[in-house]
């Protein structure tokens, strides 16, 4: 029964990531989607209002 135990914490932590991705997906579109669409345009424009130029990061 050692491996039933030593199986659980791995088994558990793969599910609990797949349900955490479900809902990553499922949250993404709708009204959700204009809502953060809504909140990007408007520290845009804040920042464009500001005279600050908007930065990316990575490239």
């Amino acid at each position: 029964m050692d491996y039933v135990a030593a199986l659980f914490p791995p088994a558990l932590m793969a599910v609990a990531f797949t349900a955490l991705i479900v809902v990553m997906v499922k949250s993404q579109g709708g009204a959700n989607k204009a809502k953060e669409d809504a909140a990007v345009d408007a520290a845009f424009a804040e920042s464009a209002a500001s005279g600050q130029e908007p930065t990316t990061r990575g490239a």
